[in-house]
């Protein structure tokens, strides 16, 4: 006689960490302060940051095991000796959108494909791109240490800050990210203008071949391209001069595109009228010399930081490891072997 009782379904065995494909990691990126265990379900993660071993006896453990790395921006350099430890290594996948931490040069040789974050990011870096503009102009950040300061009440009203609208901005680098700030500040009525490796079909704005020529047409420039050899310092005093004593700045691509010493030294002597700064050439140090100004607003490299571009990145991420233990096109493939 059959049972009323309802059959209880075989228990399926739990993966083990070792049965994953396994993923090198020299450093935690900040993605995975928030989804890291979305990573540990699906991979292996070999962590040298939390290894006693020295990096490379480490890596050399896992010489011939690691086909695949995830690294980004803010860790460790992904330099040639890293790269010839690992002689499996096949995929890396950065969590940035930038690529200069990568040795490209040792990858293509190697055959090494790398997938980057795409466009993930380029809504939510644009928009504090125009955030950082508006508090510059607006003087929102400096007033509202009037107010907390007490001087207010004692000063009397805040200085006339400048209207957005109208300003002529020319974007350096009309890639994802620049042509996002370009959307957004084009809404606001201003006038942009563009320089970048080669000139963009499609769009209509004026582009220049030169960005010292662009700045010297520009109240604004806005720094979004990405940090190579050619775009090291490539904004110096030369460029800053140009801009002029009204012009302002904004980088939210790398802090060496710009010479950060000469740029000091020009918002110091009031050779140009202000700064929003997202990223910074030796970070997390930032000159000490910018705190006093009130003319330039400062941000920890946190234009990315946002839960829902890190949950994007995660599922991008996640995606792209997939692909490539799967046999299949990787989904925001920068350099292929």
């Amino acid at each position: 006689m059959a049972s009323d009782q309802a059959s209880t379904p075989p228990r399926l065995p739990e993966i083990q960490s070792h049965d994953l494909p396994q993923v090198i990691v020299l450093h935690p990126p900040p993605v995975f302060n928030y989804f890291k265990d979305l990573f540990s379900k699906k991979f292996h993660l070999l962590k040298a940051w939390e290894s006693s071993l020295p990096r490379h006896e480490f890596l050399t453990n896992h010489a011939h095991s690691a086909q695949a790395m995830l690294c980004s921006g803010t860790g460790p350099p992904i330099s040639a000796d890293i790269i010839r430890l690992l002689p499996s290594l096949s995929l890396v996948v950065t969590t940035s959108a930038g690529l200069n931490h990568i040795d490209l040069t040792e990858c293509r040789n190697r055959g090494i494909s790398i997938a980057n974050a795409g466009e993930v990011f380029s809504e939510d870096v644009a928009d504090l791109a125009v955030g950082l503009l508006i508090d510059v102009f607006r003087k929102v950040s400096a007033s509202d240490r009037y107010v907390r300061h007490g001087l207010w009440a004692t000063k009397g009203d805040y200085p006339l800050g400048s209207k957005l609208g109208g300003k002529r901005i020319g974007i350096v680098g009309l890639g994802s990210i620049g042509f996002q700030v370009a959307k957004r500040l084009q809404a606001f009525g201003c006038n942009i203008s563009y320089n970048s490796r080669k000139r963009k079909d499609f769009v209509s704005y004026p582009f220049y071949t030169n960005v010292c020529e662009l700045a010297a047409n520009s109240d604004v420039l806005i720094i979004c391209c990405g940090l190579t050899e050619q775009t090291r310092h490539m904004i110096n005093r030369e460029v800053l001069l140009a801009l002029g004593k009204e012009g302002v700045i904004v980088n939210i691509g790398r802090g060496a595109i710009i010479h950060e010493k000469e740029l000091v030294q020009c918002l110091v002597q009031g050779e140009i009228g202000g700064a929003g700064l997202d990223v910074f050439e030796n970070e997390p140090d930032v000159p000490k010399e910018l705190f006093e100004l009130d003319n330039v607003v400062l941000a920890p490299h946190m234009a990315v930081f946002t839960t829902e571009s890190f949950k994007d990145l995660c599922d991008l991420m996640i995606g792209n490891l997939e692909a490539f233990f799967s046999k299949k096109p990787l989904l925001s493939l920068v350099m292929n072997e």
